[in-house]
């Protein structure tokens, strides 16, 4: 469950933060540079989220 979770958060925050990018009017290097950080975000709130479930 832990890893299914951590995936799911990795993708949607990367995703969401990688949208965001475009809306802010970022180029690819910028919306790369914050997926990255959504990734580590997802992976925080995908654990989050696990343990809950436990």
């Amino acid at each position: 469950m832990d890893k299914l979770c951590i995936f799911a958060g990795t993708i949607l925050f990367s995703y969401l933060a990688w949208y965001l990018g475009e809306i802010a009017g970022l180029e690819f290097f910028g919306c790369f540079l914050l997926s990255g950080v959504g990734s580590i975000v997802g992976v925080f709130a995908g654990w989050k989220v696990a343990q809950r479930f436990k």
